[in-house]
């Protein structure tokens, strides 16, 4: 089985066209790869200096044509790799060689490798981009990695070798399935998994064993750690049930059992809004972007049936309904927490003026007594000022008499923790509107585009 890439191999920047090449001939010609050398061949130039004698064609061009190559595309290079076991490295060498002769017709100097460092061989052919007589260069056209790759299943098929089968896109298998990315606060679970039950002595050897992980730890009131790529630390509490300090210490000393972190998968919305694809095509969207659209509106109006159904809601007079009541509800939470806020804010601020008016009294109380004397005010401008904005601010609240420090204290303590507990309500509460108001909205323009469509096969 051939599989068969062709890469135009680019100069890099800061280096020389020379350097370049001589990077990309010594590593496909590295002896570690190619047996010391045995399975190396080329053609109108030689394998040690396939890079000058490229670079000497490259100087003839110039010559010739009087100019420079404005294309940063200095050679290119052809892979092909067999299935394992199929085919030896010297017969190897040879389809590619045939491969590299027949694709540039012997026009152009080419080097061709076979690698044996990997479980299946492979070739790496690389071409100058320049004619052998200087006086054009090769040129790419139009789906030339597919003629390559046709190229190369002929010849494999006349040297009864196997080939890749072109299957549909559908039908097709993902070769690469990558892990799944591992946050740093799940690495940091797993290893404090395998420390646990390696049963460290106490908490001190528990933070030692970290440390030999290549962790940094900080240790203080609250222990935190540091990977070797982590920006910031990781304090023990904030990873889950199971983690703080305390617990730990807990499962060290015998006296509970740990129970591992399980990752939890992200839960994936129920649906998602409708694409509006007349609106979307006076954009200026194409055909294409319509023919996606339907197949995605289609995909999200069965979920949202599913959700319709989970609820049970049968008709779009309940739905309404429903979406009102989740409205109301959590425009009602919000506005009760919004209360409480500034309650607090309100609270905050009148502590603050009473703490200062309390503090400034005894120096306003010498200002008056100066007849308000403006080099006493100019002494003791700060106190005076905060003394009157006490002031100002009872009188703005109508305050007769000053409520006690301990009073308010207590009412910004009580309202907080009621903010606290009313609070998973209204997340609950909006995200419950937003599902339903999700649903109506696709309802409303599922039934809008059918409308549309069975009134412009009325007018047909």
């Amino acid at each position: 089985m051939a599989a068969t890439r062709l890469i135009a191999l680019h100069k890099n920047k800061g280096m020389a066209v020379a350097a370049c090449l001589k990077n990309r001939t010594d590593y496909i010609e590295n002896p570690d790869k190619t047996e010391q050398g045995q399975f190396v061949s080329s053609y109108a130039c030689s394998a040690l200096t396939a890079d000058e004698e490229f670079m000497l064609t490259k100087r003839q061009y110039d010559l010739v044509n009087g100019r420079r190559q404005k294309s940063d595309v200095i050679a290119y290079q052809i892979r092909q790799s067999f299935r394992p076991g199929e085919i030896t490295a010297e017969e190897a060498n040879k389809v590619g060689y045939e491969l590299a002769m027949r694709f540039t017709t012997g026009k152009y100097a080419f080097v061709v490798a076979t690698h044996t460092d990997r479980h299946h061989i492979h070739n790496h052919v690389i071409f100058n981009s320049t004619a052998l007589d200087g006086t054009r260069k090769f040129r790419d056209f139009f789906f030339s990695a597919l003629a390559v790759q046709r190229l190369s299943d002929l010849i494999c098929l006349e040297h009864q070798l196997s080939v890749i089968e072109i299957k549909p896109y559908r039908e097709r298998q993902k070769r690469t399935l990558y892990p799944p990315k591992e946050s740093n606060r799940d690495r940091l679970c797993g290893i404090i998994d395998s420390i646990l039950t390696e049963k460290p002595k106490d908490y001190e050897d528990f933070l030692q064993k970290l440390e030999q992980q290549g962790y940094e730890v900080k240790r203080g009131k609250y222990t935190s750690v540091k990977g070797a790529r982590q920006k910031r630390f990781i304090r023990f509490k904030t990873l889950g049930a199971g983690y703080s300090e305390d617990e730990l210490k807990a499962v060290i000393a015998g006296k509970a059992e740990h129970h591992p972190h399980q990752k939890q998968p992200p839960q994936e919305q129920p649906f998602q809004l409708l694409v509006n694809i007349q609106a979307k095509l006076s954009e200026g969207k194409s055909e294409g972007y319509a023919r996606w659209a339907k197949k995605y509106n289609l995909k999200e109006m069965s979920k949202t049936l599913i959700f319709l159904q989970e609820h049970k809601i049968g008709s779009t007079d309940e739905l309404n309904e429903r979406a009102a009541a989740a409205t109301e509800k959590y425009h009602q939470l919000g506005d009760s927490i919004k209360a409480s806020e500034n309650r607090l804010a309100e609270i905050a601020v009148l502590k603050a003026h009473i703490t200062n008016y309390a503090k400034t009294r005894p120096v306003y109380d010498a200002y008056r007594k100066t007849g308000y004397s403006k080099r006493f005010l100019e002494t003791h401008r700060t106190e005076i000022t905060l003394h009157k904005a006490a002031k100002a601010a009872f009188d703005e609240a109508n305050l007769k008499k000053l409520p006690k420090v301990k009073e308010l204290d207590a009412e910004y303590s009580k309202l907080l923790t009621e903010k606290k507990v009313r609070y998973p309500d209204y997340r609950k509460a909006r995200e419950e509107m937003q599902e339903l108001v999700k649903a109506q909205k696709n309802i409303e323009l599922f039934f809008a585009e059918e409308k549309d469509a069975q009134e412009k096969q009325q007018t047909r």
